[in-house]
């Protein structure tokens, strides 16, 4: 790592920090402190955290400061480090602060970037708009395809075929088409039985 990385990776631009519940995927339900890193070069057309893809927006916090504000809130369980794209930015220093801490770390990726940190779990979402790394692929514990079309279904397949044969398939109707798209994942699923349905949970009770 050169010098510039190996300052970089002792702070980090944080868009946002909360504890809330998980609301999608496998772990949703389970209360989780988030820790939203600025920066994102994908480009969602439906994002709905547009606002975190400038990282230079958002203020730069030490790995110690982030740590401290995660300890304010709890003391032990999960965090889910997300975005943004949060594999932008290298997270070793940081997941081996929390390791350290005793917390559980989950990371929420398409998987354009190299791969940092250390994990418990890494639940891959991967975009048209900027396909994952190959590396990434062999190593995701989740895969979740959020689904905008009925094309998605296909590039859901390419995807589920490129895992491991433990990690969990998630199809999850984009919000703003969660109506026309949610019907369509049901009767896939139904004919599909290897995928499981993931909602949105915390935007129907609208928490964060």
């Amino acid at each position: 790592m050169n010098q510039i990385n190996q300052i970089s990776a002792l702070e980090l631009p944080v868009m946002e920090h909360f504890y809330t519940l998980q609301g999608e995927g496998y772990h949703q339900g389970r209360p989780a402190y988030f820790i939203r890193l600025g920066g994102c070069d994908v480009g969602c057309v439906w994002c709905d955290v547009k606002e975190s893809w400038d990282q230079d927006v958002h203020p730069k916090k030490s790995i110690h400061e982030i740590v401290a504000n995660v300890k304010e809130t709890i003391s032990s369980g999960l965090i889910v480090i997300t975005g943004g794209e949060p594999l932008m930015h290298p997270l070793d220093n940081l997941t081996s602060a929390l390791k350290e801490a005793g917390y559980e770390i989950n990371l929420e990726t398409s998987g354009t970037h190299i791969v940092s940190g250390k994990w418990d779990w890494i639940c891959l979402s991967p975009k048209k708009f900027k396909e994952p790394l190959q590396e990434i692929l062999p190593i995701a514990n989740e895969l979740k395809i959020v689904v905008y079309h009925k094309s998605d279904f296909e590039w859901a397949e390419k995807f589920a075929a490129m895992v491991s044969p433990d990690c969990k398939l998630y199809l999850q109707p984009e919000w703003s088409k969660a109506d026309i798209a949610t019907p369509m994942i049901i009767n896939y699923i139904k004919n599909n039985p290897q995928w499981t349905l993931s909602l949105q949970t915390h935007k129907f009770i609208q928490i964060p």
